[in-house]
């Protein structure tokens, strides 16, 4: 491998191990928001940035001759040569010099003009359409940034080496995929000229704190209420669907339900992306593949949810059902698999319902479609639907239990909504008790008590 090509990879490996952080984690959102909402640098030149960028690379291709060296030193190397290329300029506005170094530094060692967005704790998302547009959503809420790339090439080789720090690949053969950082945010690439406007790069931030249900309850996300059902549906091992448009957060909810989980029972999650972070002892997690470059070697959700019967779970938790496994998982919850949890994407508990059906004939097995809807009767339990309004503001919108088959219609009763009581503000109404009792629940605590009797 030649000097130059190893300077480059030791630096994109260093994206593994290397965050730059701008804001201090003590600091108040407040603070950050501020930042945002100046314009991003406006006193830099990216052809300047770019000049140092390679000054500063052939500098580390004189200094590191040795094979054996390892991201820290390369990062410290890097750093110090920023330094001193720095000083041999005129000293100018120190403010200045300080962001033009936190720019060279992102494009050699982070992500270019997203690195500082990435760092930030108010951003959720980061959605870059092309070299010129970068927006991201902020308490809900989508705002377009002033930042830009070099071009679609600079944007590229930033593409590049995030996707490559997953291991995964992206190109003209292979346009679209899907990835994952090195601190769990989900990636998502889709290449010209599938993307006409230039390389399209999706960002969804991973969260470090998990959110509680007593945090949903303090936010209006949920009632205590239904939070208590749900803690109470999760222990007595119901199998809840948790249904919601992009965006909503599913992941979030699925999350908070996973809390609930006795630590003593062995728990398997499968996804596209590993997103689920659950503190259990005894967990197996699992992440679908996509095929190599010969179109061999993909490993499916329905693979591994297939696979995962074999490994002795308690439970199975399914990141999102999009397809064919939609039947795998439905006879695992139906074959002594209870408590299981999963999402999928439906604006109601009626169209999830009805989504869990049509995914079931994508399946390829020919079944009646009262036979499927048996099927989804005897195995789902709950359904938790989520919701967003136009401020960005995510919530429960409602709880529906899976009661039965009534003639050939699905049966289902709305335990809580947000519509059940008397509210005339503009404002979202709370999530209410509909009076209805649970008939699983009941049936659960029914028969818990004859055993202990």
């Amino acid at each position: 491998m030649s000097l130059a090509a190893r300077v480059d990879r030791s630096i994109s490996n260093i994206q593994q191990s290397t965050v730059a952080p701008r804001i201090d984690d003590q600091q108040e959102v407040e603070q950050a928001e501020q930042v945002l909402d100046e314009p991003h640098r406006p006193s830099l030149d990216r052809q300047e940035i770019a000049r140092l960028v390679d000054e500063v690379r052939g500098s580390v291709q004189r200094l590191t001759r040795d094979e054996t060296i390892d991201a820290d030193q390369m990062r410290r190397i890097v750093e110090r040569e920023v330094d001193a290329v720095l000083t041999r300029r005129d000293a100018g506005d120190h403010e200045a010099l300080i962001e033009l170094r936190d720019a060279v530094l992102d494009d050699l060692l982070g992500y270019g003009p997203i690195q500082d967005l990435l760092d930030r704790p108010d951003v959720s998302e980061i959605m870059v359409n092309g070299s010129n547009n970068i927006f991201v959503e902020r308490s809900g809420r989508l705002e377009r940034t002033a930042r830009s790339f070099e071009s679609n090439e600079h944007l590229l080789a930033v593409i590049d080496r995030m996707v490559r720090s997953s291991g995964r690949r992206v190109d003209q053969s292979s346009p679209m995929v899907d990835a994952r950082l090195p601190d769990g945010s989900r990636l998502n690439v889709v290449l010209p000229p599938l993307a006409v406007d230039g390389p399209s790069l999706t960002i969804r931030k991973f969260t470090a704190k998990h959110l509680t249900s007593a945090d949903l309850v303090s936010r209006g996300a949920l009632s205590q209420q239904a939070a208590d059902v749900l803690s109470t549906a999760v222990s007595m091992r119901l199998n809840i669907i948790v249904s919601g448009g992009t965006g909503t957060g599913k992941t979030t909810m699925l999350n908070m339900l996973s809390s609930h989980i006795g630590r003593s029972e062995r728990v398997i999650t499968i996804e596209d992306a590993v997103e689920l972070q659950l503190d259990m002892p005894n967990i197996i997690r699992l992440e679908a593949r996509p095929a190599n470059t010969e179109g061999a070697g993909a490993v499916t959700i329905r693979d591994l949810v297939r696979n995962s019967l074999r490994m002795r779970p308690d439970r199975i938790v399914v990141g999102e059902v999009r397809g064919a496994e939609a039947l795998d998982m439905l006879q695992a919850m139906n074959t002594g698999h209870d408590g299981s949890l999963s999402t999928l994407h439906a604006n109601s508990p009626r169209d999830a319902l009805r989504r869990l059906e049509t995914m079931v004939l994508l399946s390829g097995v020919e079944l009646p479609l009262r036979a499927i809807r048996e099927q989804v009767v005897s195995a789902v339990d709950l359904i938790v639907q989520l919701s967003r309004d136009a401020s960005g503001g995510r919530y429960v919108s409602s709880i529906t239990e899976v009661v039965g088959l009534e003639g050939d219609v699905v049966s289902t009763a709305e335990l809580f909504s947000r519509n059940a009581g008397d509210h005339v503000s503009d404002s979202t109404p709370p999530l209410m008790s509909t009076g209805i009792v649970s008939r699983r629940l009941r049936l659960q605590t029914s028969s818990e008590s004859e055993v202990g009797s």
